[in-house]
C-alpha cells in the first residue's frame, strides 16, 4: 500500500502492526519485513520520523524542528537498510565547543583537533591536562560496554532461563573489565555530574565543558544521582567510521526519517500517514489489532507500540487490560521534557562580542560545531532551582548550533537558521500560569539573554519557532482544517474552549504575532470532525479578513 493510502475498514493488518512511524518504528518495520513479515505501520501526523523530522518553520527556512544532530544511529542500520542509497547523507560536522564571554577576547574555545584541545585544558589547569586522558579513557570504556549491549536483547527481571543466560553474559562482560574500571563503570552509572566531575577536575570551566550533556533534555540538579551516566552519550555514537563524533544529516534530520521510510516500503512496509490510533484492541491479555480514529480496525498477530509509554499505557491501551499497580506507577513515570526548543531564522551569522577581536576566517571556525552557554555547579543549580519555582531559568543553560554553515540548503542564499535547545523551562509553570500565554515570553527571555553574547540577534532575527515542553509532549491535532491554518501561518486557534498550539506551523514575524493571536483567539473555528469544504472556506474567508485587518493596524 503507497505511504498515505487509506486501507478498506476493518481489514487485516498482517503480521505485525506498528503504531507510530517514528525513526525507531521505521527500522523496526523494515527488519521485520526483511525477515518475511508483513507490516503496517499507522502514523498519526502528516509526516513520518517524530522527533527526527525537518519542517519549513518559516517561509523559505527549513531546519531540523526537534532533534538536531546525529551520532547514535547505530552504524550497521544504516549498512543493513543502506539507507545512502535512499537518500541519506551525513556530513561530518565540527566537533569544536565555544563557551562565549560578553567582551571581547573572553569566553573559551575548545577545538576538535587534539593537540588545541589538550592546549586549552592545560591553560585552565595543569592538573587536569595531566588527568584529561585518564578521564577520556574510562568514558570511552564505558560506551565500548554500551555499545556492544546496545546490540543485545536484555534479560528481563523474573524471566526464564533465556534471560538468566543474558544475565549471565552481561556480568561477565563487566567481569572483564577488571575492577578498577568496573569501579568506575558503577561511579558514571549512580554518581551525580557534579560529584564525578569534582572527583577529577578542578576547573569549572572544564567541568562546564562535559557537564552539559547531562542537562540536555533533562531536568536535573547537577547534584541528581545517576545524572553522570549522560556523560558516555558524547563517546557512544559513530559517525562514517568516527566513534564519538556527531554529525548533521544535509537536509536536516526529517532526511533519515524519509530514507528510513523509503528502505521499509521497498521492503513492502505499508506506512500510512494521517492515521492516529485511537486504541490499542486486547483479547485475553494479549494485543489483538488497533482501531483508528476514524473508526477503522485492523488485527495482526502482533503489535509494536512506537510510542512513549506513558502515552500508549495511559490513553492507548483500554482500562483494565493491565493491573492497577502497573497503572499506578505508569501514571507517576516521570517523562516530561524541561526543554524550551527553539528554531531561529536569520538574515546573517550572530556576531559575538567575544569573537571581534579575530580574523573573520576564525570566527567563521569558532561557529561551526557546539555554542554552549552555562556556568559552574552553582549557575547549574540556579537554573534548576528556578524552573522549579518559577517556570524557567533566569540564567539558562542553552545549546546552539547553526546547521546552514555547513547545509545551504535550509535557508536561501547567504541566510541561516539557528538550532536552540534551551534549559530548563518547567513542564508545569507554577501560579496557575499556563505555556499557551507564556511561550512568547519565554523566548523573548531566551533572546534577551543571548543578545548579551551576541548583540545583532534582535536586528537579524525573521522569525522563529517555539516548542515549549508541553507541546513537545502532546499528541497534537491534525485534522484537514488544522492544515489549511498552517498555511496562513497561525500558531494558535480556538476550538470550542480549547486553545490550542499547532507545534509544526511556520511562525509570524514575532513582532505582529501578538496582534494575530488577539484575533485568532476571538475565533470559534468549525467541529474538527466537519470536513466539508464550505465550512474550511467561511472559517479561512473569516480569519483572512480579521488577519489583514489586524496586520493593518498593528503596523498602523
Amino acid at each position: 500500500m503507497p505511504m498515505g493510502q487509506a486501507a478498506s475498514p476493518n481489514s487485516a493488518g498482517g503480521d505485525v502492526i506498528i503504531v507510530g512511524a517514528g525513526h525507531n518504528g521505521l527500522v523496526a518495520a523494515s527488519y521485520l519485513a526483511q525477515a518475511g513479515f508483513s507490516v503496517q505501520v499507522f502514523e498519526r501526523r502528516h509526516q513520518v520520523g517524530g522527533a527526527a523530522i525537518t519542517d519549513e518553520f518559516v517561509p523559505g527556512y527549513r531546519n531540523s524542528i526537534c532533534a538536531y544532530v546525529v551520532s547514535l544511529l547505530n552504524p550497521r542500520i544504516i549498512e543493513d537498510l543502506d539507507l545512502p542509497r535512499h537518500g541519506l547523507e551525513i556530513m561530518d560536522r565540527a566537533d569544536h565547543t565555544l563557551i562565549p564571554g560578553r567582551s571581547a577576547g573572553s569566553g573559551h574555545f575548545f577545538s576538535e583537533h587534539d593537540a588545541s584541545f589538550h592546549e586549552a585544558v592545560r591553560a585552565l589547569s595543569i592538573r587536569d591536562a595531566e588527568r584529561i586522558g585518564a578521564f577520556e579513557e574510562v568514558l570511552q570504556m564505558a560506551a565500548d560496554v554500551l555499545r556492544e549491549l546496545a546490540e543485545q536483547t536484555p534479560p528481563n527481571l523474573g524471566g526464564g532461563l533465556m534471560d538468566l543466560l543474558r544475565a549471565g553474559r552481561l556480568a561477565n562482560r563487566l567481569r572483564r573489565l577488571g575492577q578498577k574500571m568496573q569501579t568506575e563503570f558503577l561511579k558514571i552509572m549512580t554518581m551525580s555530574v557534579a560529584e564525578y566531575l569534582d572527583e577529577w577536575f578542578e576547573s569549572p570551566v572544564l567541568k562546564t565543558l562535559f557537564s552539559q550533556q547531562a542537562f540536555v533534555g533533562n531536568m536535573v540538579s547537577p547534584y541528581a544521582p545517576g545524572s553522570a551516566y549522560v556523560l558516555i552519550h558524547h563517546y557512544f555514537g559513530e559517525i562514517n567510521g568516527k566513534t564519538g563524533a556527531w554529525g548533521h544529516a544535509r537536509g536536516g534530520m526529517g532526511a533519515i526519517s524519509e530514507a528510513m521510510a523509503s528502505a521499509a516500503r521497498e521492503r513492502g512496509v505499508a506506512i500510512e500517514v494521517n492515521a492516529p490510533v485511537r486504541q490499542i484492541l486486547v483479547e485475553d491479555g494479549t494485543a489483538r489489532g488497533v482501531e483508528l480514529a476514524d473508526g477503522r480496525t485492523f488485527r495482526a498477530r502482533a503489535v509494536a507500540a512506537n510510542t512513549n509509554p506513558k502515552l500508549l499505557f495511559s490513553e492507548l491501551v483500554p482500562d483494565g487490560a493491565v493491573s492497577a499497580d502497573f497503572r499506578r506507577r505508569i501514571t507517576n513515570y516521570r517523562s516530561h521534557s524541561g526543554t524550551l526548543r527553539i528554531n531561529l531564522a536569520v538574515k546573517q551569522l550572530p556576531e559575538f562580542t567575544c569573537l571581534t577581536d579575530l580574523p573573520a576566517d576564525q570566527q567563521a571556525e569558532r561557529l561551526q560545531g557546539l555554542i554552549m552557554f552555562s556556568g559552574d555547579w552553582q549557575y547549574c543549580e540556579a537554573a534548576f532551582h528556578d524552573a522549579v519555582t518559577q517556570g524557567w531559568s533566569a540564567q539558562p543553560i542553552i545549546e546552539m548550533y547553526i546547521p546552514t554553515i555547513i547545509d545551504d540548503s535550509l535557508a536561501p542564499p547567504g541566510q541561516h537558521v539557528i538550532s536552540l535547545f534551551c534549559q530548563h523551562f518547567a513542564y508545569e509553570l507554577p501560579d496557575g500560569r499556563h505555556w499557551d500565554e507564556e511561550k512568547h515570553n519565554a523566548a523573548e527571555h531566551v533572546i534577551d539573554f543571548l543578545s548579551a553574547y551576541c548583540p545583532n540577534l534582535p536586528h537579524i532575527l525573521v522569525g522563529m519557532q517555539v516548542l515549549t515542553p508541553l507541546i513537545r509532549a502532546r499528541k497534537g491535532h491534525h485534522r484537514p482544517i488544522f492544515e489549511e491554518v498552517r498555511k496562513l501561518g497561525f500558531v494558535r486557534v480556538r476550538v470550542d474552549n480549547d486553545v490550542f498550539d499547532l507545534d509544526d506551523v511556520p511562525e509570524l514575524d514575532r513582532y505582529k504575532l501578538h496582534n494575530i493571536e488577539a484575533v485568532v483567539d476571538r475565533l470559534v473555528i468549525p467541529d474538527p470532525e466537519d470536513e466539508s469544504p464550505s465550512a474550511y472556506q467561511d472559517f479561512i474567508s473569516r480569519v483572512t479578513d480579521s488577519v489583514e485587518t489586524s496586520l493593518r493596524l498593528g503596523e498602523g
